[in-house]
């Protein structure tokens, strides 16, 4: 058997962290099998719909590497062409199919016609809820004679519904192992809507039947619709697919992980400056370990080690911060080279200067231990970039370090200093200006605060030699040179 998985999203905003979890997950299991991974659109719920979130989708999923071998994929310019061999793979398309098999199931008596209004199914709901009953489709409809049926349908509008047998429903899931249902206890579920599009249920039984889906593999609220999935492949006379429902994602108070939670679109984790290679390592580890609990993976590693056996019945909990621990250590690990490409646009946002390529590199090799996020460095590295008389001084440590007679006349022994050193480089800078707080009895902090201040405008950063290094003879001299005249305090004070 050749496994064939599928990711099957609705287009109704951006990725949310738990369908990457989804998405990867059925890519590792599909690759560590030697399988086939479908991406397809479920757009059957036209009130849900968000124009250009199936690009986006795309766009994203490419971003993480995680390649699909069937579906929608976007050309260079950005439109969507498919690919495949059961395609269309974009629901809204496959509409004709959906009726034919709706019908089908009419005929053999499993189906209805509902013909019930709005109105009347929310006084029913409403009804039920003051009742304290569960709010379920009363049936009505369902004991209409065919004859009666027919009739109904030449002028009213209608649905079609699912007949849901009164008896235990159970089946295996390879994560939950076998699970029961009260057949009673479950709604009729309407399969085709009155203006002709599908539900969920319907398309996506059709879909995996006729894609020929080998493992269903989604989250676990998804888990109490599979016994209307299984009654349908019953009825239908289909072999249903294995089942793995992966346990769900909760907040770090055990709050479920929504999309109303705020900042888990995959998206924003992209806009704040996360590696791909981070999040997709840390999204393999929401409910799902290796038997000596390694943490950092290659995607390589993650292919050759994954099951669906290993994954865990208990929530897991996606936890921010702990995904910005890891991303800071993936910086840390990744070549300046690799990282420059993933920074460049963060600079350009902020209208620094990317030319400099071999410079940026420096720059980046230099502030790797204290990138946590790619959105962080052009604040970190921009004092590098912009012309001497646009740096931005912190106004206390002007105050503390650049405000004192004797802290401008150290400067400008400093300046003298600096003028006379050829090799400015950090080893050379260090020995002259140790000698120079030696020879002239300065305490090093009084020497080092005041000329990392003039050089940067702050008191944080990398050390004050590599600082000098990479900033050059020609803009230290020159910054200390501006915080020595008289008008840069007269400035400072009107800012």
């Amino acid at each position: 058997m050749t496994v064939r998985v599928r990711f099957a999203p609705s287009p109704t905003g951006f990725l949310h962290i738990g369908g990457l979890r989804t998405a990867l997950f059925n890519y590792l299991f599909a690759k560590h099998n030697k399988g086939s991974f479908i991406l397809r659109i479920e757009d059957t719920d036209r009130t849900r719909y968000v124009e250009g979130a199936t690009e986006n989708l795309i766009s994203i999923l490419t971003w993480c590497g995680i390649e699909y071998d069937e579906g929608p994929f976007l050309d260079n310019k950005g439109q969507i062409y498919q690919k495949g061999d059961f395609g269309p793979y974009i629901q809204s398309q496959r509409t004709e199919i959906y009726k034919k098999y709706a019908e089908e199931l009419l005929k053999k008596g499993v189906a209805y016609r509902c013909f019930c209004t709005p109105q009347r199914l929310e006084e029913l709901r409403k009804t039920q809820l003051i009742n304290k009953q569960p709010p379920m489709y009363d049936r009505f409809c369902r004991n209409l004679s065919q004859k009666e049926s027919d009739e109904k349908a030449k002028t009213a509008p209608y649905t079609i519904r699912l007949k849901m047998p009164d008896e235990e429903i159970v089946f295996y899931d390879i994560i939950h192992k076998e699970v029961k249902f009260n057949g009673k206890l479950i709604d009729d579920q309407i399969l085709l809507k009155s203006d002709g599009f599908p539900t969920y249920h319907l398309a996506n039984v059709v879909d995996d039947h006729l894609m020929q889906i080998t493992h269903v593999i989604r989250g676990e609220e998804w888990l109490s619709s599979t016994p209307k999935h299984i009654v349908l492949y019953k009825y239908f006379e289909w072999n249903p697919p294995k089942f793995a429902h992966l346990p769900l994602l909760l907040n770090p108070d055990r709050t479920k992980l929504s999309k109303r939670s705020g900042d888990v679109a995959v998206e924003d984790f992209k806009k704040e400056g996360f590696l791909p290679e981070a999040i997709i390592n840390y999204v393999a580890l929401l409910g799902w370990s290796t038997e000596d609990s390694q943490q950092f993976f290659t995607k390589e590693e993650l292919i050759e080690k994954f099951s669906l056996e290993r994954c865990s019945q208990s929530p897991a909990i996606f936890d921010k911060q702990k995904m910005l621990w890891m991303n800071s250590e993936y910086i840390r690990k990744t070549s300046s080279e690799k990282l420059f490409y993933y920074i460049k646009p963060f600079l350009e946002e902020a209208n620094l200067d990317t030319s400099n390529k071999e410079y940026l590199l420096k720059l980046i090799e230099a502030e790797k231990e204290r990138i946590k996020l790619l959105k962080d460095v052009p604040y970190l590295i921009e004092y590098f970039l912009k012309p001497d008389e646009e740096i931005t001084y912190n106004e206390e440590a002007v105050k503390k370090f650049l405000s004192t007679k004797e802290q401008k006349e150290i400067l400008l022994q400093l300046k003298d200093l600096l003028i006379k050193i050829e090799n400015f480089d950090k080893i050379t800078l260090e020995k002259e200006i140790r000698e120079f707080c030696l020879k002239n009895n300065y305490k090093t902090p009084t020497v080092f605060h005041p000329l990392r201040v003039a050089v940067s405008g702050r008191t944080e950063g990398i050390g004050l030699f590599d600082l000098l290094e990479l900033l050059g003879k020609e803009k230290v001299i020159n910054r200390i040179q501006i915080v020595i005249s008289d008008k840069f305090l007269k400035q400072i004070k009107r800012s």
